[in-house]
């Protein structure tokens, strides 16, 4: 084996290594006073609220648009992605930013808490409330001592309007 092929080697090792380490970590949140946590390894960062510029024809939900380091990137207020009331932004508000997919999007949030370990074993399923339906966001709810953190689930926060539409053609 080659000097470079044991560097390769090494290299994919430590991906498996970290990859281990970020699984049953969560990026916790408010939202309208109830916390929520969304997979570490989607976060690249958190940055406070930039001036968001408005792009026609949006869904209400996405706000606009922010340059991050030369960067376009597009930023949904979570409030609003959830149905609930519109609020003035204060000084704890803030913009997590993830990848999903290759899309990288801003989500504007009431405030970040703590980045918290949820083992599998204490994430619970999403209640069916409606017939063979449970929430399209929330993928699990996760015990935390006597809380509850809703883990939300990334891609459908994103891509679900498009995945429907293509469902209906």
């Amino acid at each position: 084996m080659c000097a470079k092929e044991r560097v390769d080697e090494d290299l994919l090792e430590d991906d498996d290594e970290n990859e281990d380490t970020q699984e049953g970590k969560f990026l916790t949140f408010q939202l309208n006073e109830e916390e929520y946590g969304i997979e570490i390894g989607y976060v690249t960062e958190i940055i406070g609220l930039q001036n968001i510029n408005v792009v026609p024809d949006m869904p209400h939900y996405i706000r606009g648009v922010i340059n991050l380091r030369g960067k376009v990137i597009p930023v949904m207020d979570v409030r609003l992605r959830f149905g609930a009331p519109e609020r003035q932004y204060d000084e704890r508000t803030c913009i997590i930013v993830i990848n999903v997919k290759e899309q990288s999007i801003g989500l504007i949030v009431d405030r970040v808490s703590e980045v918290l370990d949820i083992p599998a074993s204490e994430i619970e399923p999403t209640p069916e409330l409606r017939k063979g339906r449970s929430n399209r966001f929330v993928k699990g709810l996760g015990k935390v001592g006597d809380e509850v953190k809703m883990l939300l689930e990334a891609e459908h926060m994103l891509f679900e309007e498009a995945a429907e539409a293509e469902l209906t053609k």
